[in-house]
């Protein structure tokens, strides 16, 4: 059972690897749902939603926009899926109804992200790009963050973009 489970893991990651090394199509098109902010804290569950997390959201939503914007993707609008985007709570988790919804828009791809809060120190972070025609991963990385803070939630989404979203 155990060789199994080792041989499924390294043949996933492998499959992974390969997925995530070719590179995102120059001049495409692409939908973006947004950062998403789950918080598993006992402070969030206590204490409920901060106004500087919440800013945090946006500055990283639009840095992601601008760095997509300046490696010559055209981000379009989602407003007339805007619908579909209200009865959702978060497009990375919602059974690929982000590619769907890109498929409408005529996006070459779908971008979703994710911030969760463990702790006020310990956060998670991950972006995911998918093609929207076949609903497969082009690109897409988690990585762990410490400290809450702007500087530590731009280090990662930086981590991420240069690591692996436009890495070629």
């Amino acid at each position: 059972m155990k060789q199994t489970f080792w041989a499924f893991l390294i043949g996933y990651l492998a499959l992974a690897q390969v997925a995530s090394a070719e590179a995102l199509k120059q001049g495409a098109s692409a939908v973006f749902f947004g950062i998403t902010f789950i918080d598993t804290s006992t402070e969030g569950a206590y204490q409920g939603p901060r106004d500087d997390e919440a800013a945090r959201v946006k500055m990283l939503s639009d840095y992601v926009v601008q760095q997509f914007t300046e490696q010559g993707f055209t981000l379009l609008d989602s407003a007339p899926v805007q619908k579909d985007i209200d009865r959702i709570a978060n497009p990375a988790d919602c059974n690929a109804c982000d590619v769907l919804m890109a498929r409408k828009l005529g996006a070459d791809y779908s971008i979703v992200g994710e911030v969760q809060k463990v702790s006020n120190l310990i956060l998670s972070m991950n972006l995911v790009v998918r093609e929207a025609e076949s609903g497969a991963m082009a690109k897409g990385l988690s990585v762990d963050i410490r400290g809450n803070n702007d500087e530590s939630w731009l280090r990662g989404m930086k981590y991420i973009l240069r690591n692996n979203t436009f890495k070629e």
